[in-house]
């Protein structure tokens, strides 16, 4: 491998570079933001070589996420459909990259993320914590993620896996 990649005139990381055993309850590995693991298929009992986000790519989104719906960020903000439209372009950025693989955990604990920081967002606008005045309480149960997607065009991540050489109608 160094030999080719020398003609390549490129050359192997020394700390980063390792030997991996891939089989059926190995570690697996990391390489380019992404997890990759021999796993048992639920559906057909075949072992196949799954691909999802890694945890540095997971801890990354939530840290972007949560900078970009960040209170002190959007004091005054009149409608939740600005910090959406800031959310929206990040989301579909990370899920195009990663939706080619066997993501849909991490995509929805993404999606229950955002969610939560929306929510929290709502809540805390216009500087007040959990006090509402008694016409107009805040209920969280009245935000599902749902709500967001199709009241407010929120890009929804869950949904939008697709693999690699499967033909799909147009």
């Amino acid at each position: 491998m160094r030999e080719i990649l020398g003609q390549l005139r490129l050359q192997l990381h020394p700390t980063k570079t390792r030997l991996v055993e891939l089989g059926l309850g190995k570690e697996g590995f990391e390489f380019l933001g992404c997890h990759l693991r021999i796993v048992r298929s639920h559906f057909k009992g075949r072992a196949y070589l799954f691909r999802w986000p890694s945890a540095k790519a997971m801890k990354a989104v939530r840290s972007r996420i949560h900078d970009l719906t960040e209170r002190r960020r959007w004091a005054g903000m009149k409608d939740i459909r600005e910090v959406i439209r800031v959310l929206n372009p990040v989301l579909r950025g990370w899920g195009g990259y990663f939706r080619t693989g066997n993501a849909s955990d991490k995509f929805n604990q993404i999606d229950r993320y955002v969610r939560l920081r929306l929510v929290r967002l709502m809540e805390r606008r216009g500087g007040q914590r959990r006090w509402r005045p008694e016409g107009n309480p805040f209920r969280r149960s009245q935000w599902p993620h749902q709500r967001f997607v199709t009241d407010h065009g929120l890009y929804k991540l869950l949904g939008t896996i697709r693999y690699p050489g499967s033909a799909h109608a147009a």
